[in-house]
């Protein structure tokens, strides 16, 4: 990959993230006061930069076939949930992102928050809020950083093109005082899912020791056509709900049966809920670990786990065979798992969902 395209790929990425940021900050700064919210969004972006600092280095120190494998899988992982969510998005079975309705929900919620402060903090709920706003988007900032300027061995890119996105969408949303709604992100989340999805395929399939046809050449390939496939997807996704909504509603005009006689309703006193208890140290070790697994993994494990095993798979023929020829044939495995999964779970959460 050249500079120039290092550059603008995490350039896209990392300013959906910031978008999604400036959203709560502003909201939470605009209802409750900027000097905590602004405390809140400093801190956060101290811890980010300590992270960065340390994983940088410790990222570009580990040898290229296993930094191509690990963080290439991780990055395969996450793409294929952003495509997913784009898909359905696309196909209709999914709300769109609405930045004004986040806005909307955001300063209701930090106008009904008691106000009360902590040593220097003002509003402790505005810096809170903040914090873990920035912090949560930025962690995901950082990870597009380490993951791409890492596998490339040249993080400083990364991080500069990370720091023009969000200075970029901080200035905005100071200059407008507004969440940047006419930001198209439903549209840049889908060109940056099929770039996360391309690369991570790309650098893991690599990782394993498979040769992809032509080097470097083959990502002009790859990428269009996961961008195809996606495309595809979401037109049949969309049919199949068309489908679908027009024999519900053949059905609805039916007369239905009337409900047989001497069927008694279930009776008996409501259950109260119980009361909430503070999770202890090891509930919060649990939410840790699943905040982990939903990062790594998201809402399809079968998806992962099929692309791990088939990138698992490539490795173990690839170290098997030592004739060049071969390991150029051995990325059709990964590339057939993350077709047959991916379309297996869009069907399945197109049978679970209805038309957004």
């Amino acid at each position: 990959m050249s500079v120039a395209a290092l550059f603008l790929t995490v350039l896209l990425a990392c300013a959906v993230e910031a978008v999604e940021a400036l959203t709560v900050v502003l909201a939470v700064g605009t209802t409750r006061g900027w000097r905590s919210a602004s405390q809140g969004t400093a801190a956060a972006l101290v811890g980010l930069a300590a992270v960065v600092a340390v994983l940088g280095p410790a990222v570009s120190a580990i040898p290229l076939n296993a930094l191509r494998l690990v963080v290439g899988t991780l990055l395969l992982l996450f793409g294929l949930q952003w495509l997913r969510k784009a898909v359905l998005r696309a196909a209709g079975l999914k709300a769109l992102h609405d930045e004004e309705a986040a806005f909307a929900r955001q300063t209701a919620a930090a106008a009904r928050a008691e106000a009360g402060g902590r040593g220097r903090v003002h509003d402790w709920y505005a810096f809170t809020l903040a914090f873990k706003a920035v912090l949560l988007e930025g962690l995901e900032v950082v990870f597009i950083v380490v993951t791409f300027g890492g596998s490339q061995h040249d993080v400083p890119v990364a991080a500069v093109a990370a720091l023009c996105a969000v200075a970029v969408v901080a200035t905005a949303g100071v200059a407008v005082r507004a969440p940047l709604s006419r930001v198209p992100e439903n549209t840049m989340k889908f060109a940056v899912s099929v770039m996360l999805t391309g690369f991570g395929l790309f650098w893991s399939t690599e990782g394993t020791g498979a040769d992809w046809p032509g080097g470097d050449l083959a990502l002009l390939v790859l990428l269009p056509s996961v961008a195809l496939l996606a495309l595809a997807g979401a037109a049949l996704l969309r049919r199949r709900a068309a489908r679908r909504a027009a024999a519900r509603r053949a059905a609805a005009r039916r007369p239905e049966p009337a409900p047989a006689a001497g069927g008694a309703p279930a009776t008996g006193a409501p259950t109260q809920a119980p009361a909430p208890q503070r999770p202890g140290t090891a509930g919060r070790l649990r939410s840790a670990l699943a905040s982990v697994y939903d990062f790594v993994v998201g809402d399809d494990w079968r998806t992962a786990l099929g692309v791990v095993a088939a990138l698992a798979a490539t490795a173990g023929f690839a170290h098997g065979f030592d004739g060049g020829d071969w390991r150029r044939v051995l990325p059709v495995l990964p590339v057939l798992a993350v077709i047959v999964f991916t379309a297996d779970a869009l069907l399945r959460a197109a049978r679970a969902a209805r038309p957004a």
